[in-house]
């Protein structure tokens, strides 16, 4: 309480003082495969900072990324819209300047607002590119360009526009970086969006860490041991965030920080990843992968901590969109979107919280680039796919591994998907 003289009062007038706003804090990371960290149940690698976080937070087993692929998913976590809503529907494409990202959604209630790690910059149709600056935040340090952003011991980053000499491991690099945002951001409310690269590849990491694990694991070439490589990027990845939960706590921030993890996508079975997800079962247990709307490319790992608000130690079925975390991060600021942003993610505090059960609602994806045409649709249980004219209709609770496909024993439920699809792809907006 801050007790003030009032003039010719005979004692202090007292003023409730105003509480503080939550810091938020938003971890992606890049490829990560639902069985990749501890909390769902990996065994052949710990992830001792990911499961504290898990315990200290809730996992939510039916997380969903907008899109499997690096840019559209991050420019539908940041907008709160669909791909076919914001413009961003394949790599090579930049978030419009007319979009409305959650750092700018935030800056006008006092928040500072940074980005450290991947931006992944594409072209706008004019040619030119968006800059992280010119979407709301205050700082950036890290990577611009998507190919830039394969480089775990890069020589140099961007420092806002200025490109500066750096040494050392990316996920070091950055997790040092955000640690020192928050130590020197203790005193106001921030937005901190901490964007790693692993495990994406290259598949490549510190010598002491890939001795850690080899001989573990058959390897293809014993002297390129890419499967102890994929387990040393994400040994070293979640040291880095062990430091950034760290920050927290040495600064008094943690229950006053609102932590979403989360991956841009399921693991890839990609070339450039060596066969290292597809070794480790990445995506298990689940179908598809990076590039795939079935549930291994879609279904992310997840956790949400925000101490005495969201529960500790639970693991929640209810279904969360990447578009919901802008819409969701606003209201924990005191927010809530503009409706000529026209955002499609819904406020799910009182989701995360446990209070309430999510929203009834049918979730899109889409998939019309690099030469393949994919639909989907889920309401609750059920999911529609579309994969290049190939109908199917899963129920994901009991099937998680999409082997049954249901068209012929509820030909409704499938009719109503594939109509409400239909539907949706119709309000696509051309920018």
């Amino acid at each position: 309480m801050l007790r003030l003289l009032a003039a010719g009062a005979a004692g202090p007038l007292v003023v409730p003082a105003q509480p503080r706003k939550p810091n938020l804090l938003m971890i992606l990371v890049d490829d990560m495969g639902w069985a990749d960290p501890g909390f769902n149940g990996r065994k052949e690698w710990t992830t001792p900072n990911l499961d504290r976080l898990a315990r200290e937070g809730t996992v939510f087993d039916r997380w969903y990324t907008s899109m499997p692929l690096c840019a559209p998913s991050r420019a539908c976590l940041l907008t709160g819209k669909y791909t076919i809503h914001n413009g961003v529907r394949n790599n090579a494409t930049d978030i419009p300047k007319s979009e409305t990202t959650i750092a700018e959604a935030v800056k006008p209630l006092g928040y500072t607002t940074a980005l450290i790690g991947k931006w992944h910059r594409g072209k706008l149709p004019d040619g030119s590119f968006t800059h992280p600056l010119d979407q709301g935040f205050d700082s950036t340090f890290g990577y611009l360009d998507a190919r830039h952003a394969w480089e775990h011991f890069p020589k140099q980053l961007w420092r806002g526009r200025e490109s500066v000499p750096v040494e050392g491991y990316s996920s070091d690099i950055l997790s040092d970086e955000a640690a020192k945002f928050i130590r020197g951001h203790r005193a106001d409310p921030f937005f901190l969006y901490l964007a790693f690269i692993e495990p994406h590849f290259l598949i490549e990491a510190p010598a002491e860490d890939v001795g850690k694990f080899r001989g573990r694991f058959r390897e293809k070439d014993p002297a390129e041991p890419y499967n102890a490589r994929y387990a040393a990027m994400i040994h070293r990845l979640d040291a880095g965030i062990g430091r950034v939960l760290d920050s927290l706590d040495e600064t008094g921030l943690a229950r006053d920080t609102l932590i979403v993890f989360s991956s841009d996508n399921g693991a890839t079975f990609e070339a450039g990843n060596k066969g290292a997800s597809n070794y480790h079962d990445s995506n298990h247990p689940f179908r598809g992968q990076k590039r795939s709307l079935e549930e291994g490319g879609l279904r992310m790992p997840a956790v949400v901590r925000w101490p005495g608000r969201v529960p500790s130690g639970r693991r929640s079925p209810e279904i969360t969109h990447m578009t919901d975390v802008m819409p969701s991060m606003l209201a924990a600021a005191g927010g809530k979107p503009d409706p000529a942003w026209k955002v499609d993610g819904r406020n799910m505090l009182d989701v995360w919280s446990g209070k309430v059960k999510a929203p009834e609602r049918t979730l899109f994806w889409e998939w019309q680039t690099e030469g393949g045409t994919m639909l989907a649709a889920m309401r609750g249980d059920y999911k529609y796919l579309d994969i290049g004219g190939n109908k199917f209709l899963y129920n994901v609770r009991t099937d998680p591994g999409e082997r049954r496909s249901l068209i012929g024993e509820y030909p409704e439920i499938m009719k109503q998907l594939e109509a409400e699809t239909t539907a949706w792809l119709a309000t696509a907006v051309t920018k």
